[in-house]
């Protein structure tokens, strides 16, 4: 099996400049852990919600809010995003994608194309969902 054949093909993306209040909607409203960012269609990092759990400040919105946590707000995808992300190309064996998410320690690969454009995304849902195991019974 190939990174093709589990990948999710209509990736989500956001631009450079998003700000993180609309990278939070997306992620939200879609349940997402991670949102690639790109620049003219060329991946150009992913953010995680673990990044946004880190910038964040935790007092915007409650009664000890200061300016300087929403301040935190008003930076764009591309300051906080990781730049250079772990991927993989269409042809990539899952059994490479497994091997690298796991020495890694990461949860999603983007797919790109040999320009560096997005084609896909796996993630540790999309693996678990197309495991094949053997039948205990079989043995």
């Amino acid at each position: 099996m190939k990174a093709i054949d589990i990948m999710t093909r209509d990736v989500i993306t956001v631009d450079m400049d998003t700000r993180l209040p609309d990278v939070q909607v997306l992620m939200h409203s879609h349940g997402f852990h991670h949102l690639p960012v790109v620049d003219h269609g060329t991946l150009a990092g992913i953010i995680s919600d673990r990044d946004l759990l880190r910038l964040v400040s935790p007092f915007i919105g409650k009664v000890n809010e200061q300016p300087r946590d929403t301040d935190t707000l008003n930076r764009a995808a591309h300051q906080i995003m990781t730049r250079q992300p772990i991927t993989v190309k269409a042809d990539t064996d899952i059994r490479d994608v497994v091997n690298w998410m796991l020495k890694t320690g990461i949860s999603c690969v983007p797919v790109i194309d040999d320009q560096n454009q997005l084609i896909g995304i796996i993630t540790w849902r999309d693996l678990i969902a197309h495991a094949k195991f053997a039948d205990p019974e079989a043995s």
